[in-house]
């Protein structure tokens, strides 16, 4: 999405080093393509995560591209937000397109090198579309407080921070004033309800103090 701030700081560093060699296990014994979902709640650090965990398995020779769910919204953000306020009902996973997304992992997964996806312009409030490069890249990365509930995913990450957790993180990150008002915290207690069920579903977990846990 253009307009977001991805702000990689040294903890998630560190996460993405203890992660890495649990990934690179799994991506060895792959032998082909790869597609590793990063999920959360909002603020919880997605974005970084998946950021971080590209550039360490850079470091190991090993190509990434990243979805971001945030391309895949239904509604542009400004118009989401609108809805949302208007039927609070909407909040929840029929907000993205998480057909679609699937769709282009799976592209990704067959080998395509060219991938026709949607792009949000956020000052814009509008999606557009973009070809995304893939020819050079091994692992996919979905990141979005969603992409738990995938399909197409080898390997699944979830951050286990609360909305509690995140508030600093989330004004560091904040594009505008309404994102941090009392019709946003109703909005993520939803969300909560919601995406706190998903960590049963983790392959990796990454806990509140950004320590690394495996799922046997």
């Amino acid at each position: 999405m253009q307009g977001d701030t991805i702000i990689v700081e040294a903890h998630h560093r560190r996460a993405a080093e203890a992660i890495a060699p649990i990934i690179l296990s799994r991506i060895k014994g792959s032998g082909g393509r790869y597609v590793i979902s990063v999920a959360g709640e909002s603020g919880s650090g997605k974005s970084e995560m998946a950021t971080a965990i590209a550039d360490v398995l850079q470091h190991s020779g090993i190509s990434s591209v990243i979805f971001q769910q945030d391309d895949y919204f239904v509604y542009p953000p400004k118009t989401n937000d609108k809805t949302r306020r208007e039927d609070i009902s909407w909040v929840g996973p029929q907000e993205v397109k998480l057909d679609l997304l699937d769709e282009s992992l799976q592209m990704f997964l067959d080998g395509k090198v060219e991938i026709d996806k949607p792009l949000v312009i956020y000052d814009e409030d509008r999606v557009t579309s973009e070809v995304l490069g893939t020819h050079h890249a091994q692992v996919a990365i979905a990141e979005g407080t969603y992409t738990s509930l995938l399909n197409t995913v080898n390997a699944r990450i979830f951050i286990d921070r609360s909305y509690l957790d995140t508030r600093a993180h989330r004004e560091k990150r904040s594009r505008h004033k309404s994102e941090l008002d009392p019709f946003i915290d109703k909005v993520l207690t939803i969300e909560h309800g919601i995406i706190s069920s998903h960590k049963s579903r983790a392959d990796i977990v990454l806990n509140k103090d950004y320590s690394v846990s495996e799922v046997a």
